[in-house]
C-alpha cells in the first residue's frame, strides 16, 4: 500500500504544503509574505495572521497538484519546532485537526532536520555518514548524519548565524530586506579580495560572526569618514568581499570537521545553501579535499515543505508519531543531539 503523506511548514513566514507518495515529491506549494518587506524582518503577529489566510488554499493547491485526495492520506506532518511559536501554532492546529478528522497518524518534524534531509528529495544522495553544513538566518551547525533519523550536533555558531550575518550587514549597507540574496547578487560582479575582513579564531568547530559583523561596521564608518558614497563608489566589491569571507569561515570549519571524522560526503542545506558563492565554493572544497558534494535544488532550499514530507516519510517508516497534544516549541532540540 502507498504511503502518502501530506506536510506542511509553517515555522516562520512562508506557508508551504507538500504531497509525497512513497517518499517522491509530486506537490511542493508556497505562499509568500510580502507584508514583511516594509518593516525589514517579520513580524510574528503579521506572520502568523498570514498564515492563517495561505494554509487553507495552499494545502489545497498541494493536494490537487499531486492528484490526491485528503481520504487517501496515510498522515499529515508538520513543522513541530524551532520557529515562532504564533507561526508553528497555526501549522500544527490544522494539521491535528486534519489527522484527526481522517483518523489518520501525526508527524511532528525538526525543521533543521528537515532542512538536512533535504538533500534525499532527489538523486543523488549521500551515503552515511555524512557531514552537512546546515546554514540559515536562525542556525548555523555542521551536523553528523549517521542515519534518516539520528543526527548530532558536531559544530554550531555562538552568537549570530550565517544568514543573520548576511542580513544584517546588507541592512548595514543600506539595502532592502531581505538583504541577504541582494549581497549574493551584486557580489557576483564584484572583487571578492579587494577588502579584507577577518576570520575569527574560534577552538573546535563552532562558528561566530557577531565579530565578523562588528568589523564590517567599523570598516564602513572609517571609509565613509573620508568618503560619504563610499559605499555606492564599491557595493560589488564590499559585497564579494564580506561574501567571500563568510563563505570561508563556513568551509574552513567543514575542512576540519572532515579531517575529524574521517568522513568525506559533504553536504549543504538551509536558506544560506542557495547563495550562489557558497555553492559554487563547496564544489571547489570538494574537488580539492576529495569530498563527494551535495546540493539540494533551490526550491529544497528555503523553508518548504518538501524537506518536512521527505522527513516524515522516514519517521512513517520507523512508526514514529506524534499525539495530538504534541506542542509546539520555538526552541526545540528533538531530533537533533549535540555531541
Amino acid at each position: 500500500m502507498s504511503v502518502k503523506i501530506l506536510a506542511i511548514e509553517s515555522s516562520c513566514d512562508d506557508t508551504g504544503a507538500a504531497v509525497l507518495v512513497d517518499g517522491k515529491i509530486l506537490s511542493n506549494k508556497i505562499a509568500n509574505q510580502k507584508v514583511h518587506e516594509q518593516y525589514g524582518g517579520v513580524v510574528p503577529e503579521l506572520a502568523s495572521r498570514a498564515h492563517q489566510e495561505n494554509i487553507v488554499p495552499v494545502v489545497d493547491i498541494a493536494l490537487k497538484t499531486a492528484g490526491v485526495k485528503p481520504e487517501e492520506l496515510s498522515a499529515i506532518a508538520f513543522t513541530q519546532s524551532p520557529g515562532l511559536i504564533g507561526s508553528l501554532l497555526v501549522g500544527s492546529c490544522f494539521a491535528k485537526s486534519m489527522a484527526l478528522a481522517l483518523d489518520i497518524p501525526l508527524i511532528g518534524v525538526h525543521h533543521m532536520q528537515a532542512h538536512v534531509l533535504a538533500n534525499f528529495i532527489d538523486d543523488p544522495k549521500p551515503d552515511f555518514p555524512f557531514l552537512c553544513l546546515t546554514v540559515s538566518g536562525g542556525h548555523t551547525q555542521i551536523v553528523l548524519c549517521e542515519s534518516p533519523l539520528s543526527m548530532r550536533v558536531i559544530g554550531e555558531t555562538l552568537d549570530d548565524a550565517a544568514g543573520e550575518a548576511f542580513d544584517k550587514t546588507a541592512k548595514i549597507l543600506g539595502l532592502p530586506y531581505p538583504g541577504g540574496p541582494l549581497i549574493d547578487k551584486y557580489a557576483q560582479t564584484g572583487d571578492p579580495d579587494r577588502f579584507k575582513f577577518p576570520e575569527p579564531k574560534i577552538p573546535g568547530l563552532d562558528f561566530s560572526f557577531s565579530g565578523l559583523k562588528t568589523a564590517i561596521l567599523y570598516f564602513l564608518q572609517e571609509n565613509q569618514q573620508q568618503d560619504p558614497e563610499f559605499i555606492q563608489h564599491n557595493l560589488a566589491d564590499i559585497c564579494a568581499s564580506i561574501q567571500q569571507r563568510i563563505i570561508s569561515i563556513l568551509l574552513n570549519k567543514v575542512v576540519k570537521a572532515t579531517r575529524e571524522t574521517g568522513v568525506k560526503d559533504v553536504a549543504i542545506a538551509g536558506g544560506v545553501s542557495a547563495n550562489s558563492g557558497l555553492r559554487a565554493a563547496l564544489q571547489e572544497y570538494g574537488q580539492q579535499h576529495g569530498w563527494r558534494t551535495f546540493i539540494p535544488k533551490f526550491e529544497y532550499c528555503t523553508d518548504n515543505a518538501g524537506m518536512i514530507a521527505i522527513t516524515a516519510y522516514y519517521k512513517y517508516l520507523a512508526g514514529d508519531f506524534a499525539s495530538l497534544d504534541a506542542v509546539p516549541t520555538a526552541r526545540a532540540e528533538f531530533g537533533l543531539q549535540r555531541g
